[in-house]
């Protein structure tokens, strides 16, 4: 089956064309006041509003509380060439490939713009079935608006290659893919083939960016995904990662760096992200650390990944319960805000940047706190603890 590029919160769609690239409640004993000593374990456990998605919704569908984004952004220099205050990421010279763009409202977008603020060249890996829409609306300026700087420049993407990463080289191209319509006149769109060609056109990369899921079967529980899908999932959302590094890392100048976008079902239940994504995740938050070392040792090439919180992305909400967990989020979360592309996009430019000279092997948490959590305080047990909460 083919990979998507999609460039989301690391929600992945339950069809072949979504990614990248969130995290939810994070498990542990509740620690409560001394006025609670007398709920009882069994409440407080049924509280917790993770068994299943219907409390979510009976929570927030009528909530009045509102909230304001806040949106940061990651600069190199000011425009008229004078040095800005405080400790600058820095990222001129610098040319970064992120595989997994295919729209303007996700996580690969958003690394994308944060880069290219700091001064970055921006190559981008498109799955082949989407490049035409993409390209055609990036060059009709549909995203004109979205490609906007802090500086008040666009962001320039040099170049978008066509990108399948379930294959790593034509070899493993099945004849129904290589006959299929939405595939007709792409070529050199698997892995080693994208590799060699940017090589061709560019020689060498310094950051390289995994933002990239699908799971076909995500909407089923594990217990009921079939080993084909379960599969799928892995091919697609983790090994695929493996697949680009192993091809890009002769590409990849001495001190690069090296992301993926992960999602905190890699260690916590989330009840409807199933399908083995969960599984995925986890397999890729693995793989992090191993790559770390191994391309550490070989190539002086730092690997990190970003535990990202959700995001109300194109791929994210072909799952269908996208809003309920940014809701769930920012009433439980330790700051109460809804979380933004660009503060994800931001991270991914301090990692790839010499101020993150000594983070490799990292799961880095940009969710709002939330995976610090360990139980849904909206619930109403906690209402006797005065919990403070931004009810604006």
């Amino acid at each position: 089956m083919a990979a998507t590029v999609a460039s989301s919160l690391q929600i992945a769609a339950a069809r072949p064309c979504i990614s990248s690239s969130p995290r939810v409640v994070k498990a542990g004993a509740a620690i409560l006041g001394a006025n609670s000593k007398s709920v009882s374990w069994t409440k407080l456990t049924s509280a917790c509003n993770i068994s299943s998605l219907e409390p979510f919704r009976r929570s927030f569908m009528s909530s009045p509380v509102k909230f304001n984004k806040v949106v940061t952004n990651a600069m190199s220099e000011s425009s008229e060439n004078k040095p800005i205050s405080g400790l600058p990421i820095d990222l001129k010279g610098k040319r970064a490939f992120i595989a997994g763009v295919a729209d303007d409202n996700g996580y690969g977008w958003a690394i994308a713009k944060s880069l290219a603020a700091a001064g970055a060249q921006i190559l981008v890996g498109t799955w082949v079935p989407a490049l035409n829409i993409f390209e055609t609306s990036l060059r009709r300026g549909k995203f004109d608006e979205s490609r906007l700087l802090p500086d008040g420049s666009l962001m320039e993407i040099t170049k978008v290659y066509p990108l399948d990463a379930v294959f790593d080289n034509p070899d493993d191209v099945p004849e129904d893919i290589k006959t299929n319509k939405r595939y007709a006149g792409s070529s050199n769109w698997t892995v080693q083939e994208v590799a060699e060609s940017v090589k061709h056109d560019f020689g060498s990369i310094d950051i390289l960016v995994h933002s990239l899921a699908n799971g076909p079967e995500v909407s089923k529980p594990l217990l009921e995904t079939s080993r084909k899908g379960y599969l799928a999932a892995l091919s697609a959302s983790s090994y695929s990662y493996i697949s680009l590094l192993k091809h890009f890392l002769p590409l990849m100048n001495p001190g690069s760096s090296s992301i993926s976008l992960t999602y905190i079902a890699s260690e916590r239940i989330i009840p409807g992200y199933g399908g083995g994504m969960s599984s995925a995740k986890a397999a890729l938050e693995s793989d992090t650390k191993v790559l770390a070392f191994e391309a550490g040792r070989k190539h002086k090439i730092r690997v990190n990944t970003i535990s990202a919180g959700p995001l109300r992305s194109r791929a994210a909400k072909a799952i269908g319960f996208i809003d309920t967990m940014i809701e769930y989020s920012m009433a439980n979360a330790p700051l109460q805000k809804e979380l933004s592309a660009d503060e994800v996009g931001n991270t991914a430019a301090f990692l790839a940047s010499p101020l993150a000279s000594a983070i490799t092997g990292a799961v880095i948490y940009v969710d709002n706190g939330l995976n610090a959590m360990g139980v849904g305080v909206d619930s109403p047990i906690f209402k006797d603890l005065n919990i403070p909460s931004d009810k604006r």
